[in-house]
């Protein structure tokens, strides 16, 4: 008994400097950041209750307005386009095809870079003077164009590009490792019914993978947050600002415009739209598990 109890505390010893960090860092600062939002901070924190001045400043100005509509835009777009391209990736190699490890390295490779290292090959490879563009008039095609890094109706796109390209990988790992745990007889009494392949994925292996789109959802919600290296490295929010994310927003604002309270509040409507998102992904998978 004296045993356990002293493994009891040993155990509570090591976690709790770790959840006591954590808990400042995540729940702290974000308190603190909430607080700001509601003062009239600048270049330094002010303490001055001034209700909801900052958050109807934010929303008055175009600049935010856009870059929150372009989070909504990339949000769907690159959730979406990452599931979608994950998924499939994953059922061809789950099909067993030949260099399937070698495949599966070449998928789950750009997962090894940081965004800062994405924007710049991609921003070399979508180039109109270098990349995709000048090669293809090289080899003759004179009349080809992708200009969209300086359109500013379609810059927002390259974004979504660069981003899928790095997150897809993520994506096919956790759906390729949903399928690989799929009880085999499943699938061997739907082949002695006569069903064929594309309708066991579709009615019956895909349905099963409903918590690992739950977790990759969760993940790639996070990445759509923490974009902002991306932007800055591959458009740099423009051309203007048709590119721009609330991200990018958030810190020019609290760190080179010495406007902090508005920062903050930029930084609470980002975070409030995390759990939006995020909730209905934890709310089914708690169901689930009930």
């Amino acid at each position: 008994m004296r045993l356990h109890r002293r493994d009891h505390w040993a155990a509570l010893l090591v976690l709790v400097p770790t959840v006591a960090v954590a808990g400042l860092f995540l729940f702290g600062f974000a308190l603190w950041s909430g607080w700001i939002s509601l003062t009239s901070s600048t270049l330094l924190p002010r303490y001055d209750f001034v209700g909801w001045l900052q958050y109807q400043r934010l929303f008055a100005m175009a600049r935010w307005l856009t870059a929150y509509r372009n989070l909504l835009v990339f949000g769907v777009l690159f959730i979406g386009f990452s599931l979608g391209l994950g998924l499939l990736l994953a059922i061809l190699l789950d099909r067993k095809i030949r260099g399937e490890g070698i495949l599966r390295t070449i998928y789950l490779y750009p997962m090894a870079v940081s965004f800062v290292v994405t924007g710049t090959a991609w921003r070399w490879i979508l180039d109109p003077s270098l990349g995709l563009q000048e090669t293809a008039r090289g080899l003759g095609w004179a009349s080809f164009s992708f200009d969209w890094l300086s359109d500013p109706d379609r810059s927002l796109y390259t974004l979504v590009i660069a981003g899928v390209w790095q997150s897809a990988g993520l994506a096919m790992a956790l759906f390729l490792a949903g399928l690989r745990g799929i009880d085999g007889e499943i699938v061997k009494a739907a082949r002695i019914d006569g069903a064929p392949v594309w309708k066991i994925y579709a009615f019956i292996l895909i349905p099963l993978l409903k918590p690992a789109f739950a977790t990759a959802g969760i993940l790639l919600s996070v990445t759509v947050i923490r974009s902002f290296d991306l932007v800055v490295v591959l458009t740099g929010g423009g051309p203007g600002f048709s590119s721009d994310l609330p991200s990018r927003f958030m810190v020019e604002m609290a760190f080179r415009r010495d406007q902090l309270g508005l920062g903050a509040a930029s930084a609470m409507v980002i975070l409030a739209t995390f759990i939006a998102v995020i909730t209905p992904f934890l709310y089914a998978g708690r169901q689930r598990a009930r």
